[in-house]
This record gives structure tokens, sequence and C-alpha cells, in this order.
């Protein structure tokens, strides 16, 4: 191994250390463990995300990607603007199915 590995390797170390007490106070207080204290947090992203506020910024973003694709007289920053937009609608529900997905049972 070489220091410079052992050096970030140490430094690694020292971060996660220094991160556990952190790590033991998100929970509520009281040995929760199930991760309601930011269930208000995440409903009002994802509102704010699928709601008119995500339908607005989606429409920016396609927008400012028109223009950009217009002044640089290529289709692409319209297909990232695009792109863009719909990844942020989309997104609540990806991660909804991703943490939410079972195995079937065989």
């Amino acid at each position: 191994m070489t220091p410079s590995t052992r050096l970030m390797a140490g430094r690694i170390l020292i971060l996660a250390t220094a991160f556990t007490p952190m790590l033991a106070l998100a929970t509520s207080g009281t040995g929760d463990t199930t991760g309601t204290e930011f269930q208000v947090v995440y409903e009002l992203l994802t509102g704010w995300m699928t709601g008119l506020l995500g339908k607005v910024v989606a429409i920016a973003f396609i927008l400012v990607g028109l223009v950009a694709g217009v002044m640089r007289q290529s289709i692409m920053g319209f297909v990232v603007g695009v792109s863009a937009g719909v990844g942020m609608l989309v997104a609540p529900n990806i991660i909804n199915t991703l943490f939410t997905a079972t195995l079937p049972l065989a």
C-alpha cells in the first residue's frame, strides 16, 4: 500500500468516526429507527417536484435548453433541457419504486 493510500484511508477513518455521533442523533431521540423524522420534508419536496412548481421549473428547463440550442445552433441544448425537465418530474416515482421494491418469492 502506498503512503498516499494510507493517508487517504486514515482521513476516511477519521471522518467516519467524527460523523458517528451525528448518525446516532439522526433518529428522533426516542430510539425510533423508522426514519419518519424526515417524512414531512420528503413530502414537501416531492409535492414541489410533481406539482405546479415542478411543471414550471420543467418548462423553464426546456425554454433555457431551447435558447441554448438556438444560440449554439445545435439540438443538444434542447435535448438536455427536455431531459432535465422530464427527469425532475419522474424522479420521485423512480425513488419510491427503488425503495419500496420487493423481490419476488420463488
